[in-house]
């Protein structure tokens, strides 16, 4: 697996899920151009995309692969479950990545978000015969999968398919201890099988990057450094990490993070000690551990925009900004695009697409109380 950790000898990698946005919500293409050739010009060479990140494939062959040599850059893209569930075959949906990203070829190829809720339909559908046959043809240069789940299943899928030669996990300081996702118990399954992790979420959706100045005091104490850095620094200090992805939102994040990486320093024991207070903090504020992946929102019947309700309430709680949460909710339903918290039917669906295992229903009922 050595091999693998050749083709990415900078770890930080440019995940294409939160790009910056126009006043009308489509992508930047011209900042996120800039920002592209800012990541290569300091020699980062990893991206990360998907099928179901709405415009991200399209904008890299807008902004990557049409505009830079192919030697130049790494790419991962991710099979969905969703699509298959629906009826799409891997075959079709692998050709439409390709004509979206302008490419022949995949650098890294991964079975997107798998969890017990849909680890049958990859099986129904032969992805992972699919993987190793597009692997075979050179279509793909690595297999793996990005995982939401217990340590166990884990432990299990790594067991049957030897043929995954790296996995995507979401680790973070908050979430190294929660019985929720368990960044520590997957982490070290996967250096049980030997196997190089891709880290996700190091920032969790921007929460440990958007901290008031009451829970940074710690970090504050030793250095002018930001948040993010010191959750950056916490995953790159890990064995067998492969890359480590952020959703790169503005150019100042992205230096920052250049920044942050160039080169890596290792956490002192103080550094280590202030990350502790800080979780400890931020978990007596019992925020939602939501990363705005937005998976929970197209099958919504009611169009409620779960992740922007529980950023709002994310906000008000770690934030201490009770005021700029209720004009953010209000601005969200004004005109009936978005649905109110409080017309949730409690269908479930939301909760079925979580890689959070969030209690959505039961946090939505309890929302609109605080927002209004």
């Amino acid at each position: 697996m050595n091999d693998l950790y050749g083709l990415n000898k900078k770890k930080l990698g440019f995940g294409l899920m939160r790009l910056p946005k126009t006043a009308v919500g489509e992508i930047d293409e011209k900042r996120t151009a800039a920002m592209v050739d800012r990541f290569l010009s300091e020699g980062f060479t990893y991206f990360d995309t998907a099928y179901s990140y709405p415009g991200s494939e399209d904008i890299f062959r807008k902004t990557v692969s049409s505009r830079h040599d192919r030697n130049e850059y790494t790419i991962a893209t991710k099979l969905p479950s969703g699509m298959l569930a629906e009826g799409k075959t891997p075959e079709e949906l692998f050709q439409t990545q390709l004509e979206r990203t302008g490419l022949e070829y995949f650098d890294f190829y991964l079975l997107h978000a798998i969890s017990e809720s849909n680890i049958n339909i990859f099986n129904k559908s032969n992805a992972w015969e699919f993987g190793k046959r597009m692997k075979a043809e050179g279509k793909i240069r690595h297999l793996g999968f990005s995982f939401h789940d217990t340590p166990e299943m884990l432990d299990r899928i790594l067991t049957e398919h030897p043929e995954a030669e790296f996995v995507q996990l979401q680790i973070n300081y908050l979430d190294w201890t929660s019985p929720r996702v368990q960044s520590c118990g997957v982490y070290e399954i996967a250096r049980k099988h030997n196997k190089p992790i891709i880290i996700m979420e190091p920032v969790k959706g921007g929460i440990l990057s958007m901290l008031n100045e009451n829970l940074t005091e710690p970090f504050r104490k030793l250095s002018d450094a930001s948040p993010a850095s010191y959750a950056l620094r916490y995953v790159a200090g890990l064995d067998g990490i492969l890359a480590i992805l952020s959703g790169m939102s503005t150019e100042e994040q992205l230096e920052d993070n250049i920044k942050t990486f160039s080169p890596v320093i290792p956490l002192t024991e103080k550094e280590k000690d202030a990350i502790a207070k800080v979780k400890e903090a931020i978990e007596e504020l019992q925020t939602i551990e939501c990363t705005a992946c937005k998976y929970c929102v197209p099958g919504c019947p009611k169009k409620i925009d779960i992740p922007s309700i529980f950023r709002m309430l994310n906000d008000e709680a770690v934030l201490s900004d009770k005021t700029k949460a209720k004009t953010d909710y209000a601005n969200l339903i004004k005109d009936g695009t978005h649905g109110r918290a409080s017309e949730c039917i409690k269908c479930g669906k939301c909760e079925k697409t979580c890689p959070q295992k969030l209690p959505i229903r039961e946090l939505l009922s309890k929302a609109e109380a605080k927002l209004i």
